[in-house]
């Protein structure tokens, strides 16, 4: 409830807010709470920006999604691709949430004089991701399949779609660094987006997270599910004209992330019981 966010913020003043809270999933928990999607990001939005207004919050990050770009926009996706084409459908919900948000903090900045920002990040993954099938991202399902199949012997691993759409994929401490230094440096309209202007292909992805796992059966793909977005690969010229770059390889952060997972797999278990 709003009153409950006016309340935290009065009682605790912060100088600067960083706006990392959502409902998010992937393309199977999108098509099937889409006004949930749509709903608590739009109420997570706007009771949170309007009471940093109220409490005068020095500075708020404002945490978006690469998937707020339409699903054919030019590669790699700058900012100025926002609102120039239709979104991909699996996830058009969530992303015209975050779209608002992005739009919320510029009129608070016109407006009221906000110094409130918004930064979109290309695909995160890490330690504490996810790994519920039903909900999670590409990296964690991918994780938790394998080593599922590594442990009882499967011969195969199917996954949705292809295998050909590309993805660019950041650890998530390297997102964190990338906010604080956005949160020190960059004041202005618009979002910034947040990546390493590399990608590749599910089915590489896939072969790599089999290697890191040790998965050595066959990987297949079923056609008849959705790929979602042909190509998503930022633009990071303007964060990397504000002096920061990715330091995280992809390997090292797959390694980094399954040897989490195998670390915390029973309790993971538990909690989804």
């Amino acid at each position: 409830m709003i009153s409950d966010v006016e309340s935290f913020f009065a009682k605790t003043r912060p100088q600067a807010v960083f706006l990392a809270a959502a409902r998010v999933g992937g393309i199977v928990a999108n098509d099937r709470s889409p006004a949930s999607f749509l709903y608590d990001n739009i109420a997570i939005a706007t009771n949170v920006i309007e009471a940093a207004r109220q409490a005068r919050v020095e500075k708020l990050l404002n945490l978006g999604s690469t998937c707020v770009y339409p699903k054919f926009a030019p590669q790699p996706i700058s900012e100025n691709a926002l609102l120039t084409g239709s979104l991909e459908p699996t996830n058009q919900w969530y992303a015209v949430a975050k779209i608002a948000s992005i739009k919320l903090c510029d009129a608070y900045r016109r407006q009221y004089g906000c110094d409130f920002i918004s930064a979109m990040p290309t695909n995160l993954y890490g330690p504490n991701d996810n790994f519920d099938l039903e909900a999670s991202h590409v990296i964690p399902a991918l994780i938790a399949k394998m080593a599922a199949a590594t442990d009882e012997g499967t011969a195969d691993v199917m996954l949705w779609g292809t295998g050909t759409p590309r993805r660019e994929f950041l650890h998530v401490d390297d997102c964190a660094d990338a906010l604080v230094h956005l949160m020190q440096h960059f004041s202005g309209e618009g979002p910034v987006n947040i990546g390493t202007g590399d990608d590749l292909t599910i089915a590489d992805l896939a072969k790599l997270i089999a290697s890191v796992v040790g998965f050595r059966g066959r990987i297949a793909f079923d056609p008849s599910r959705p790929d979602g977005t042909p190509r998503k690969l930022t633009d990071v010229t303007r964060l990397r004209e504000l002096v920061w770059s990715a330091r995280i390889a992809l390997a090292e952060g797959l390694a980094q992330t399954y040897t989490w997972y195998r670390e915390h797999a029973s309790s993971l278990r538990r909690a989804a019981v």
